[in-house]
C-alpha cells in the first residue's frame, strides 16, 4: 500500500515563511516517524527573491549605502540543501483559502493555477507598505531594484522631500535620506551646516515611535534634527495630487497644505490577507491567531500564523525569532500525534509563546547613529550602532539560507 503524503504547506517566504520551512526540514522532518505517512513542504510566494527588507530606508536614499548589506537572496538557492523530494518552492500567489477542504489556491507566476491540499498549514504573508520601496511583497528582483532605482533618482533629484509617519520605518528613513542629502551636524552644531534639501517628517501623534516612552521620541527628535529632518507633529496627511509645475501638493487635517518635489508614506502597514476568509480576520485584517500557541484555531487542526501578518504581534524581528520557534514546537507536537490518527490531538503542555511587551527597538538615524531601547532600558550608542546602526542586522540571506536556524530549541 502506498503511503499518504501529508503536505505542510507554508504561505509567505520573507523571514517568518523561510523560518517555518527551514526549521520543519532542518529539525521536525528528521524527527517524524519514518513508516507510515510521507510529509512534504510546499513554499509559496510571489517572488523567488528574498529581500533584507530592515536595511529599506537605507536603500532608498542610495542603493550605494547598502554595499556591506546583502539585500537580496536567491530563495530556491537557499532550499537545494534539502531532498527535492519532500520540498518543493511554488512561485505564486495565494488567491483563495478553503478551510473546510483544508486546499489552497495559488496563481502561479507562469499563469497556472495549482490547488494544493494541506495536511498542515502556515500563513507567514506578512504585510505590505504605502511605499513599495519598504515592502517584501513584490513579484521579481528586477522588479524590486526598478523600485529602488527609482526612489534613489528621485532622492538626488528633490529639494525637498515630505515623509508621512512616525513609527520606526517613517524615522529610519527620515534619518537615512537626510543624512545622505545633508550630512550630519558637526560636533558643536545641531544642524548640518550645508543642507542640500529640506526634508520633514509628518508625524500624526504627539510624539515620534508609538511603542516608546517620550524620552525616546525626544532623543530620535533631537538626532533627525542632526541629519537636517524637521518633525511636525499631530498633524496627518488627507490625500496628495500632482501639481501642474510636477511637484506633489500635500493636504493635511488641518486644512493646510504642503508642497515638496517628493512625498513618501510611511504611515503604516496593510496585512497581505486578501485571500484568507473573513471569519479568519479581525477587524483590522489581521489573522486572527491564538496569542500563546499560534494556532488559527478558527481554521481547524494544523493551522498556524507567524509574522506580522498575525493579530498577535507587534511585529518586528526581535519578536518574530521568538515566535517562530513556538509555532514549529506546537507544529511538531501536532504531527507526531496526528502521525496515525488525523484527529488524535497531543498531550502535554503546548510551547507558549510571550508577547514581549517592554520598550525592545534599534532605531537607526543615519548611517552613523541611533538609539536603542532594550526591555526598556536605554542602550549605549556603541550596541545599537554593531546591532543594526552599522548593517540593519544583515541577516536576510541568514534567513533565506536557513543559516539561521541550525541550532534551535525545537
Amino acid at each position: 500500500m502506498t503511503p499518504t503524503t501529508n503536505n505542510v504547506v507554508v504561505i509567505g517566504a520573507s523571514y517568518a515563511g523561510s523560518s517555518v520551512a527551514h526549521i520543519f526540514l532542518k529539525h521536525i522532518h528528521p524527527e517524524l516517524p519514518k513508516k507510515g505517512a510521507k510529509y512534504h513542504v510546499y513554499l509559496v510566494n510571489p517572488s523567488r527573491t528574498f529581500y533584507h527588507r530592515s536595511a529599506s530606508p537605507r536603500a532608498a536614499a542610495s542603493f550605494d549605502l547598502t554595499k556591506n548589506i546583502k539585500m537580496f537572496s536567491d530563495l530556491p538557492s537557499g532550499f537545494k540543501q534539502y531532498d527535492p523530494n519532500i520540498f518543493t518552492f511554488v512561485r505564486g500567489t495565494a488567491t483563495a483559502l478553503d478551510t473546510a477542504r483544508r486546499l489552497v489556491r495559488v496563481d502561479c507566476a507562469e499563469g497556472d493555477e495549482l490547488v494544493i491540499p494541506y495536511h498542515a498549514l502556515v500563513l507567514a504573508t506578512g504585510t505590505s507598505t504605502y511605499a513599495p520601496i519598504l515592502s517584501t511583497y513584490q513579484t521579481s528582483l528586477e522588479e524590486l531594484q526598478r523600485t529602488i532605482l527609482d526612489m534613489n533618482s528621485r532622492v538626488k533629484a528633490a529639494k525637498s522631500i515630505i515623509i508621512a509617519g512616525g513609527g520606526p520605518s517613517a524615522v529610519e528613513l527620515a534619518g537615512e535620506i537626510g543624512e545622505y542629502l545633508n550630512g550630519a551636524a558637526g560636533w558643536f552644531s545641531q544642524r548640518p551646516s550645508k543642507p542640500r534639501a529640506k526634508v520633514t517628517l509628518i508625524a500624526g501623534a504627539g510624539k515620534l515611535l508609538p511603542i516608546l516612552g517620550q524620552g525616546f521620541s525626544e532623543w530620535a527628535d533631537s538626532l533627525l534634527q542632526r541629519v537636517g529632518v524637521d518633525v511636525i507633529y499631530s498633524l496627518r496627511t488627507k490625500s496628495t495630487e500632482q501639481a501642474a509645475n510636477g511637484t506633489t501638493l500635500v493636504h493635511l487635517d488641518d486644512g493646510t497644505t504642503m508642497e515638496c518635489d517628493l512625498f513618501v508614506p510611511a504611515t503604516g502597514v496593510r496585512p497581505n490577507t486578501a485571500f484568507v476568509p473573513k471569519t479568519l480576520l479581525n477587524e483590522k485584517g489581521y489573522i486572527k491567531s491564538n496569542e500563546s500557541t499560534l494556532r488559527v484555531d478558527e481554521a481547524g487542526p494544523r493551522v498556524y500564523c507567524v509574522g506580522d501578518v498575525g493579530s498577535y504581534t507587534r511585529g518586528g524581528l526581535i519578536d518574530l525569532i521568538e515566535a517562530v520557534p513556538a509555532a514549529m514546537t506546537n507544529l511538531k507536537r501536532d504531527l507526531l500525534a496526528a502521525h496515525d490518527d488525523p484527529d488524535a490531538k497531543p498531550t502535554g503542555p503546548d510551547e507558549l509563546y510571550k508577547t514581549i511587551a517592554e520598550e525592545t527597538q534599534l532605531i537607526p538615524v543615519g548611517q552613523t547613529r541611533g538609539l536603542g531601547a532594550f526591555c526598556g532600558f536605554r542602550l549605549p550608542y556603541f550596541m545599537t550602532y554593531h546591532f543594526k546602526v552599522k548593517d540593519y542586522f544583515d541577516c536576510g540571506h541568514e534567513f533565506a539560507s536557513g543559516s539561521r536556524w541550525v541550532k534551535t530549541r525545537i
